[in-house]
């Protein structure tokens, strides 16, 4: 599939992050998985050949409706775009084998609330794939900004364990750059997987 021109902005990190997920996170074809804050959804289509189903979910009804434009176009029959914000109210249609969301979390107000909600849609031996920021000193986005400068790891797979998580692990997977005043920096996105607890073991 040529991606060229589709999202080219995040590609390059949205490709680092489907590499990673692939080495480090048990996928089937049989698998179904949520893409939380699904965007234009080219996470979701790098991954699209490992999942029977993919459920897109966003809270932009604009990006729900070029993920149906970009599913038509390039005949991703798995894909289901979904306008929903967990966040408001729990989702209750299914229940998913692995979740990922890439740099949605730092947005998100009330981030155990989330999480939760998170651990609720899984099935058990579930996965939770989490890409996003590390702590860092609010010039990312800039004043203004209302959400997470990034996230200390250490204390979010704290919050992971005491939900119920297990087996977690992170890494970082990629490095943003972004010019400001002219000088460049540098923020460096973790990947963080986990994974729900299997009742019957």
């Amino acid at each position: 599939m040529n991606y060229d021109g589709w999202d080219s902005i995040h590609r390059e990190r949205s490709k680092a992050i489907a590499k990673d997920l692939l080495k480090r996170m048990p996928m089937n074809p049989g698998m179904i998985a949520l893409d939380y804050g699904a965007g234009t959804g080219i996470l979701s289509a790098l991954l699209s050949d490992k999942f029977s189903e993919i459920t897109l979910m966003d809270i932009d009804p604009e990006m729900i409706e070029t993920i149906k434009e970009i599913a038509s176009k390039y005949n991703l029959k798995n894909f289901h775009p979904v306008l929903f914000d967990l966040g408001q109210s729990p989702y209750q249609t299914k229940t998913f084998d692995c979740i990922f969301t890439q740099m949605v979390l730092h947005h998100i107000p009330n981030i155990e609330l989330l999480l939760n909600r998170f651990y609720e849609l899984l099935n058990p031996g579930g996965h939770l794939a989490i890409a996003d920021l590390y702590s860092e000193d609010g010039s990312f986005h800039g004043k203004g900004f209302t959400g997470h400068n990034g996230f200390d790891v250490k204390i979010l797979k704290q919050e992971l364990e005491r939900i119920g998580f297990v087996d977690i692990t992170s890494e970082q997977c990629f490095t943003m750059s972004r010019t400001q005043n002219g000088v460049v920096r540098e923020y460096p996105i973790f990947l963080l997987i986990a994974t729900k607890r299997n009742v019957s073991k």
